[in-house]
């Protein structure tokens, strides 16, 4: 059925050499994740981005990359710190420009140990906010200057509003909100989050990008999709409901379970 929605992926670029077909036969969307490593940042990226271009000819899908994440807090309240997260997105921000990707994923600075102490400390949600401001001021001006957006990953977060809001207060077209499914259902299963779906729906129109993996309510598995116990009907009743159309990337661990998990969503009649 072509009125489902349409997979994409995520994967290196050498996966991308042997996934060639699969991505450009049907425009899907793709998210490099190369370009995550301070290693490569800081030497050979060029190099790497050169491969993908090459192996992207006549490419008309949407293009991200996943941004730098290790150790990078975007609310640090260190501002020596702070400025290394900010020159590290700037070089993320930079291979976007250089591929032509309009998308980058960062990770939410908010934690579970947040979800319960926030109202324990004056004005600590104000100093979250404030201090993502200051980091991510130059790779805002960056990503709106290349027509990019930075969207904002679920990690440790049991209450998807704080991430909503925290994308609401810099009133920019360059931050907007991603979930990942296997994150989401951690937090439900482990802490006692909402579901999966929940953190889809009050997303809403911030929703531009998710991460599709299966999991267990345990731990953050990366599983094929049907390998795990999310319930996908309920998490695509509420992708149905978005008309932020977001891109719908399959982020497994195993990049051979990207086909089957296509298939399983196929013949569930959810996605293609």
């Amino acid at each position: 059925m072509t009125d489902l929605p349409l997979l994409g992926a995520a994967m290196p670029v050498s996966t991308l050499a042997t996934l060639q077909g699969f991505i450009l036969e049907q425009n899907r969307d793709l998210e490099l994740q190369d370009f995550i490593t301070v290693d490569l940042l800081n030497g050979g990226w060029r190099e790497r981005a050169d491969e993908a271009r090459a192996l992207l000819q006549g490419y008309e899908g949407r293009l991200g990359i996943h941004g730098p994440f290790w150790g990078l807090n975007i609310s640090n309240p260190d501002p020596d710190i702070r400025t290394i997260v900010t020159g590290r997105l700037m070089q993320g921000l930079e291979v976007c420009d250089h591929l032509g990707a309009t998308q980058m994923v960062v990770h939410s600075p908010f934690t579970a140990w947040d979800n319960n102490n926030l109202d324990n400390q004056p004005d600590a949600l104000e100093r979250i906010h404030a201090l993502a401001h200051e980091t991510l001021r130059g790779p805002v001006e960056y990503a709106a200057a290349i027509g990019a957006t930075m969207v904002i990953e679920n990690i440790d977060d049991m209450n998807p509003d704080l991430r909503a809001a925290l994308a609401d207060s810099f009133g920019s077209a360059q931050i907007a909100l991603s979930v990942d499914t296997g994150h989401a259902h951690y937090a439900h299963g482990t802490n006692g989050a909402p579901p999966v779906d929940y953190f889809v729906r009050r997303a809403g129109k911030r929703l531009q990008h998710i991460h599709l993996q299966d999991a267990d309510g345990h731990a953050d598995r990366h599983w094929a999709i049907g390998h795990g116990n999310i319930l996908w009907a309920s998490v695509f009743s509420a992708l149905a409901e978005l008309t932020s159309k977001p891109r719908l990337i399959l982020e497994l661990r195993d990049k051979a379970g990207i086909l089957p998990s296509v298939k399983y969503l196929n013949d569930l009649g959810l996605a293609r």
